[in-house]
């Protein structure tokens, strides 16, 4: 079995990784036919997906997501196909949420 290990740090807090998170797992079952479902913790919450071939976790916490998928022997050929899109799609959801740099003040 091929192994994806994802870790992508973030300043978004808990809230605002959980709408990451929640837009991921939206898009994970639109594009890729994922069954996503998403558990709420405390102190971070756990998006468990699976389909025919893939399995994994994305945990959420308020400073960085970690993301382990398991990909069966079909589909681990395709391990750095999939795991660039996984990239992609999870960089682009952070990448929308940054905020925007302090503009510097004249002196």
């Amino acid at each position: 079995m091929a192994q994806i290990h994802i870790h992508r740090e973030h300043q978004l807090g808990l809230a605002g990784a959980r709408k990451i998170a929640w837009q991921w797992a939206e898009q994970a079952e639109a594009d890729f036919d994922m069954a996503c479902t998403y558990e709420e913790g405390d102190d971070g919450d756990e998006v468990q997906f699976s389909r025919s071939g893939v399995s994994g976790t994305l945990k959420v916490a308020g400073d960085h997501f970690e993301l382990e998928a398991q990909l069966g022997f079909l589909l681990g050929a395709f391990k750095d196909r999939i795991e660039g899109e996984i990239v992609k799609n999870l960089d682009a959801l952070l990448a929308s949420k940054k905020p925007a740099a302090a503009k510097k003040k004249k002196t």
